[in-house]
This record gives structure tokens, C-alpha cells and sequence, in this order.
């Protein structure tokens, strides 16, 4: 199957990867359903990436590699559908820990379209992932086709070396995905200025940081060396704090006025999906 944006000459992985290069970072505001994508691609996003978590609470699943794949292929093709921006898709560990099956989830998704994959270490042994982005890459030239495959290691944001060593650590895994074929460097919980700077000094991949509270804004962020500023699942979170906020008046005082007050008109959000098809 292909997807009908494919060939279209913004929704490549090309285009994609050009979205890196650019004088600031390339912002993205995570999905993790179609209507989240497709009003974010109508607010200008320049590209579409998924939030894993995000993905995971709408499918009724704990983050946390528990998403079955068909579920997470099904959520893509929903997604993927109404873009005509690249989309980039989540895959946590690939949902498995033989490169085998990640590739083929890989194939699944690249059938729909996607132009991106992060796909994360964990707690995982290095050398796990940087087996699976050398399968990924291997299939990808076995078979002509592009992706652009974001590296994420967690070794700050869960805590895999000491304070003092989390840097070098980095750094250390920066280099061994990169040799095994990665496009990009994810490091969520990178925040403070210094260590920024010297983890994208340290390698040649684009560096991916995540929205925290204290981190710099995009523009001082570029000088620092960044390339791409992910929201990851704040927005989703965010969306749903006021969800809950919301029905809590609405059973607690049955007042309904408070209910329209910011929402997004009916009559646009039909829009929305009347120029999606």
C-alpha cells in the first residue's frame, strides 16, 4: 500500500531531513491522534511527530512499551491520512527486542507513509539499539527507500549514570548509534545550557532536546547547537489537566457556559478534516 501524500515533495524523508538544517530549530508540537495532527499541521507545524505516551493513553494502554503493534500501526494510519506534513512516529524500543520484527513494524509503517521513527535505548544495552538501526538502515538501502531514524537515549531523564558521568555517557552512545547508521540524537531530559552545548559539540548527528520547564527557548537554543525541539507528551497532558478540569465543573455545578468559553468552533473543526480528504 501507499500512501497517497508519498511523492508529494513536502512529505518526504528528504524534506524532512532538510527541516534539520535549518537556522532554528525545527519545533514540534507531538500529536498522538489524528485531530491532535491535523490541527497542529493546521497551526503551522512544519512536520508531524508523535508522542508515544500520548499515543499509548488514547489507545487505552500505560506508556511504556505496552502498545501492541497493530494498534500502533492502526493509530498511524489515522494519523498519516489526514498530513501532508512529514510525520515522524514514536516507536519506543520498536516494541520488541529482535531487529527482525522491528524492521518489519518499520516496513509497516514506511507503507503508510512516515518519514521518521524515534526509537529509544531505555534501559536497554547500547549495543540493543544500535542492532536494530543497523537492521533498519539495512533494509532501508536493501530496498531503496529513506527514513529518517532519530536516536533517543534516556540515560538523563531515567538516570542511567551518575550525575557527574551522564554527559560522557551520552556522548559515549552518541557516537555508537551514529556509527550504526542514526540521522538524529534524541536526549529528553537535556536542559541545562552547558551540557547542551557540550553534548551537540560532541556530535556530528542533529541534536533532539524535549520541552521542560527551565529549558531555554528556541532561539538561545539554536546557539547552543540544537536542531529540533520536541514537545513530547506536555501538550497531550496539558489537553487533557483541562478535560478533566472541565467535566469536573460540569458534574460538580451542571453550569454549561463554561464549556464553550476557548473551544474550537464546530463549523473549523469540520473544516479541518472537509480539506483533509
Amino acid at each position: 500500500m501507499t500512501h497517497p501524500n508519498r511523492d508529494k515533495p513536502k512529505n518526504t524523508a528528504a524534506h524532512f531531513r532538510q527541516l534539520h538544517r535549518a537556522a532554528t530549530p525545527l519545533v514540534l508540537p507531538n500529536a498522538w491522534d489524528a485531530v491532535s495532527a491535523r490541527l497542529f499541521e493546521s497551526a503551522g507545524a512544519a512536520a508531524i511527530a508523535t508522542t508515544s505516551a500520548g499515543l499509548a493513553w488514547s489507545l487505552g494502554c500505560a506508556d511504556g512499551r505496552e502498545l501492541p503493534v497493530d494498534e500502533a500501526v492502526g493509530a498511524v494510519a489515522r494519523i498519516a491520512r489526514v498530513l501532508t506534513v512529514p510525520l515522524s512516529v514514536d516507536i519506543e524500543n520498536g516494541y520488541s527486542d529482535d531487529p527482525k520484527a522491528v524492521v518489519e513494524f518499520v516496513r509497516r509503517l514506511l507503507d503508510l507513509g512516515v518519514t521518521g521513527i524515534n526509537i529509544e535505548d531505555g534501559r536497554d544495552a547500547p549495543e540493543t539499539l544500535a542492532a536494530k538501526i543497523e537492521a533498519i538502515k539495512a533494509f532501508l538501502h536493501h530496498t531503496n527507500t529513506d527514513l529518517f531514524v532519530n536516536a533517543r537515549t534516556d540515560v538523563i531523564l531515567a538516570g542511567l549514570a551518575e550525575p557527574s558521568q551522564r554527559v560522557e555517557e551520552t556522548i559515549r552512545r552518541a557516537g555508537l548509534y551514529a556509527q550504526a547508521g542514526a540521522d538524529g540524537l534524541f536526549v529528553p531530559g537535556l536542559r541545562e545550557p552547558t551540557e547542551i552545548e557540550d553534548v551537540a559539540l560532541a556530535t556530528r548527528l542533529p541534536l533532539n532536546v524535549m520541552a521542560w520547564g527551565g529549558l531555554p527557548a528556541a532561539a538561545e537554543l539554536s546557539r547552543l547547537g540544537v536542531r529540533r525541539l520536541s514537545a513530547g507528551s506536555a501538550i497531550s497532558q496539558l489537553v487533557w489537566g483541562q478535560a478533566e478540569r472541565a467535566a469536573r465543573s460540569f458534574l460538580e455545578t451542571g453550569h454549561s457556559d463554561p464549556l464553550s468559553a476557548g473551544s474550537k468552533p464546530f463549523a473549523e473543526m469540520q473544516q479541518l478534516f472537509a480539506a483533509a480528504r
